[in-house]
């Protein structure tokens, strides 16, 4: 079993920055895919960034590419979302998912953990 913990959401002004922070705990972080998701109200949940368990691939949605960059520091158990230029259709629920495999996956069917999700507000 894997328990997520998101943190890092908030209001920001469009244009600027947010940190999410995800830890893991239950088993081993470092051998297993992390990702992050959202969900806008009305919305689908959407992929928004994959990092497999090296840290050597990742994937981002298009909407986030060259905004968001994800990483992992696996001494920490910790996977990070580091938000720039922030829009205001980024608000949404944001959540930190693990599989059960090394590679990352695009799919919320390929993530058997999930956080309890962290919002995030960007204003105009």
């Amino acid at each position: 079993q894997v328990q997520l913990v998101e943190s890092g959401g908030g209001l920001v002004q469009a244009g600027g920055s947010l940190r999410l922070s995800c830890t893991a705990s239950g088993r081993t972080f470092s051998s297993v895919a992390m990702g992050w998701f959202r969900q806008a109200p009305g919305k689908e949940r959407e992929f928004v960034a994959a990092m497999n368990w090296s840290g050597r691939s990742t994937h981002y949605a298009d909407s986030v590419k060259g905004r968001f960059t994800i990483s992992r520091d696996n001494a920490k158990n910790t996977v990070y979302l580091q938000m720039n230029s922030l829009k205001p259709e980024d608000t949404a629920v944001y959540y930190c998912a693990a599989t059960s495999s090394r590679n990352l996956g695009y799919w919320s069917s390929d993530y058997n953990y999930w956080g309890q999700g962290t919002q995030v507000t960007v204003s105009s």
